[in-house]
C-alpha cells in the first residue's frame, strides 16, 4: 500500500480512536516523553541558549528517529503500517480530552460553581484561575480550545501528512518541549529559546490551516476572515493570533484582553472587538467552541489526506511526462 493511503487510513483510524477512547488516564505516551525530556533537562540544563538547543535536538530528534525506526520495522506490512500510523495519530492528537475538559468547566459554570471551574482550569491552560471571574474563565476556555485545536489536532495532521509517523511524533515532541521549557521564566528565558522558536516554525502551517478551516466550518465566515485580517497580527504569538482571531469572528465573540500567567499580568489586544460580544459563562459559548473545534479537526484530516494523495498524483504524472 502506498504511503499516502497508509497515512489517510491510519490518521482516520487514529482520530476515530481519539473520539471513542480519548487519552488514557495512565501511561500516556506524551507523558512518558515529558518524563524523558525532563531527565535530559536535568543533565543538560545551563543558563545558555546553546545547551537549550542541544536539549531540543536530542528530545525532538529522538522522537522523530523513533518514528523512523518504527516505520521501517513495519514497512513490509500494509496492515501494520496503517496500525502504526493510527496508534501514532491517537497518541499525539488530543481533541477528545480538550473537549472533555472544556465541557467539564462549562458545566461547572452553568451550575454556578465557579470554584469548581477554577479548580479544573489548570487542566486546560496555564492561566491563574484565582484572578478570573466566571466570564473570565469562560473566555480562557474558549481561547484554549481555539489554540489547542491547532496545536493538538491540526498541526499534528499537517506534519503527519508531510512526514508520516516521524512527522507526527516530531511535531508533538516540539510542541511538548515548548510547553515545558518554552516560556519566559528566569530559568528558561535562554534555555527554552530554541524550543520556543522551533515550535513557532513547526506550528506555522497548522495555525494557518486551522484559521482557514475555521472560516469554512464556523457560523460567520465573513466575520472570521474580518477578525483574522484585522486583529491576528496584534497578538504576541504568530500562531495563536490567526487561530484565536478566526475563532472569535466565527463565534461572534471577543477574545484577548488582560490575563494573568504565573502571577504575571499581560495586556493583550482584543480580538474581534468591533463586532463581537463578551464571552459569557453559561451562555453556551464553550460548547459552540468545542463543536467548531471538532468540525475543524475532521476537515483538517480530509484536507491533509487529500493533499497527500494529490501530491502523489502530481509526482506520478511528472515522472511519466
Amino acid at each position: 500500500m502506498r504511503a499516502e493511503r497508509v497515512f489517510a487510513y491510519g490518521a482516520a483510524a487514529g482520530l476515530l480512536g481519539d473520539l471513542l477512547l480519548g487519552d488514557p488516564r495512565r501511561g500516556h505516551p506524551v507523558a512518558a516523553f515529558g518524563r524523558a525530556a525532563g531527565a535530559v533537562e536535568r543533565v543538560l540544563w545551563r543558563d545558555h541558549r546553546g545547551w537549550g538547543a542541544l536539549h531540543t535536538a536530542v528530545c525532538a530528534g529522538g522522537a522523530a528517529a523513533l518514528g523512523t525506526a518504527a516505520t521501517r520495522a513495519v514497512r513490509r506490512s500494509s496492515a501494520a503500517s496503517v496500525a502504526l500510523t493510527g496508534a501514532a495519530t491517537w497518541a499525539v492528537v488530543g481533541g477528545t480530552s480538550l473537549a472533555r475538559e472544556a465541557r467539564a468547566i462549562g458545566r461547572a459554570l452553568e451550575a454556578g460553581d465557579v470554584e469548581a471551574a477554577r479548580a479544573r482550569l489548570p487542566h486546560l491552560c496555564g492561566r491563574d484561575p484565582q484572578a478570573l471571574d466566571a466570564d473570565g474563565i469562560a473566555r480562557a476556555v474558549v481561547e484554549s480550545v481555539a489554540e489547542n485545536t491547532s496545536d493538538a489536532v491540526v498541526g499534528a495532521l499537517v506534519w503527519g501528512a508531510v512526514g508520516g509517523v516521524p512527522g507526527l511524533l516530531g511535531f508533538r515532541a516540539v510542541n511538548t518541549l515548548d510547553a515545558m521549557v518554552g516560556h519566559k521564566s528566569p530559568r528558561y528565558r535562554r534555555y527554552g529559546w530554541a524550543s520556543a522558536r522551533l515550535d513557532d516554525l513547526a506550528g506555522w502551517p497548522g495555525a494557518r490551516l486551522t484559521a482557514v478551516l475555521t472560516t469554512v466550518a464556523g457560523g460567520d465566515p465573513r466575520g472570521a476572515v474580518r477578525a483574522w485580517r484585522a486583529d491576528a497580527a496584534q497578538h504576541p504569538s504568530p500562531n495563536a493570533g490567526p487561530v484565536e482571531a478566526s475563532f472569535a469572528g466565527a463565534l461572534g465573540v471577543r477574545l484577548g484582553g488582560t490575563l494573568s500567567y504565573g502571577g504575571r499580568v499581560e495586556h493583550r489586544p482584543v480580538l474581534n472587538g468591533a463586532a463581537g460580544r463578551a464571552v459569557r459563562a453559561g451562555s453556551g459559548d464553550i460548547d459552540r467552541a468545542v463543536r467548531l473545534s471538532r468540525r475543524v479537526g475532521w476537515l483538517a484530516l480530509g484536507v491533509c489526506a487529500g493533499a497527500r494523495l494529490l501530491a502523489r498524483g502530481a509526482v506520478g504524472k511528472g515522472r511519466t511526462s
